[in-house]
């Protein structure tokens, strides 16, 4: 059995949801992904990881005289040309694309790479860069909400 919190919420909107024409559902899919990208994106800028918790640091890097470089990491990784939105009458889904993928795939899930094509092998930390947290389950529960109460409101 899966620990999921929501999981008596989850029945009560599937059956509302699937009264719902699937031009309705994949309305509503859209804007639950452009949401949570809006909000994934906002995470990564913050540095922190789905449960709230802060990035590990990153290394130093030092460039000859001019000393320590503070930089964010994933500057690039966030902007919505590289993680995109799809939505289906059955899923909404947020993902990257092309070479930030991979890139994404090291960073999450802690895995080891090469820092440069020739370079030495690393073992990045997991830094969590998608997920869900207790305020997006809350938030798409309210999208839910709002869209089933416009959905009754223009049908009645």
């Amino acid at each position: 059995m899966t620990n999921n919190p929501h999981q008596p919420l989850d029945a009560w909107a599937d059956a509302l949801l699937a009264q719902l024409s699937p031009a309705a559902r994949r309305h509503l899919a859209r804007q639950i992904a452009t949401d949570l990208r809006r909000r994934q994106q906002q995470r990564i800028a913050a540095q922190t990881n789905p449960d709230g918790t802060p990035y590990e640091p990153r290394k130093p890097q030092f460039r000859g005289k001019a000393g320590r470089i503070r930089r964010k990491m994933f500057p690039k990784l966030r902007l919505a040309r590289h993680l995109k939105t799809s939505a289906t009458p059955d899923h909404a889904m947020l993902y990257f694309t092309g070479q930030v993928q991979h890139v994404a795939r090291v960073h999450h899930y802690g895995l080891r790479d090469r820092v440069q094509r020739r370079g030495p092998v690393v073992k990045y930390p997991a830094r969590g860069l998608l997920g869900l947290s207790d305020e997006d389950c809350r938030s798409i529960e309210a999208l839910v909400l709002n869209h089933l109460a416009q959905q009754s409101d223009s049908s009645g």
